[in-house]
């Protein structure tokens, strides 16, 4: 059962793809839309297989992912 969850800011991701890869429960993908700053950025395509690893925010350069327990 996920007991995690996170939130990424859509306007500050610059698309860095750094989060995909590094989840193990592949519940982040990149999006479609494009924010602000031109890029197609990450978004939280499963969210009920979050454990709140917090790999993701870990692994993040620009501090866009935000985790909750």
């Amino acid at each position: 059962m996920a007991t995690g969850r996170i939130e990424i800011d859509f306007e500050r991701c610059k698309a860095c793809e750094l989060c995909v890869p590094v989840c193990p429960k592949n519940c982040i993908e990149m999006g479609k839309e494009i924010n602000r700053q031109g890029y197609t950025a990450a978004v939280f395509a499963r969210p009920d297989d979050c454990t709140g690893c917090a790999l993701c925010a870990e692994t993040c350069p620009d501090v866009c992912i935000r985790v909750w327990r």
